[in-house]
């Protein structure tokens, strides 16, 4: 079982604003989203298939609770309700499919891996791939 839990920083963000753009958050949030998330710091407790995980940032912090392979709910980055179904996809990944309670948009996923000591978390809406890579504190 992969540990994912303790305390990560990033270490870098790739198409962030991109991934926004296709949400349809319009420019003056995408400027003052992209600048507090640019150092987010995220919190993970892990108890086998349970996991808690907390994102904060200068503006917003967001908290998940959640036991891979059971609903839950909780927000798309652009703070749209949505029901997620976590699975293991390999021994080190968790994928998370996104689904709207309400409304139309893109198709949203997540995943979080475990990669050389390094937590790469991708965020994908539509064709658009936002990949953030945390290193530990």
């Amino acid at each position: 079982m992969p540990n994912f839990a303790g305390t990560w920083k990033m270490k870098s963000s790739e198409n962030f604003d991109e991934m926004l753009k296709v949400l349809g958050v319009n420019a003056m949030l995408r400027t003052v989203a992209v600048a507090a998330a640019s150092k987010p710091l995220v919190e993970i407790k892990q108890d086998g298939d349970q996991f808690y995980i907390k994102t904060s940032t200068t503006v917003r912090t967001t908290e998940i609770n959640f036991k891979v392979g059971e609903e839950f709910q909780e927000e798309t980055v652009d703070g749209r309700k949505c029901k997620s179904l976590p699975s293991w996809e390999s021994e080190n990944k968790i994928y998370c499919k996104q689904t709207l309670l309400n409304g139309d948009g893109p198709k949203t996923h997540w995943t979080r891996e475990l990669v050389n000591s390094q937590l790469i978390l991708t965020l994908v809406a539509d064709d658009v791939v936002c990949t953030r890579v945390y290193v530990k504190e």
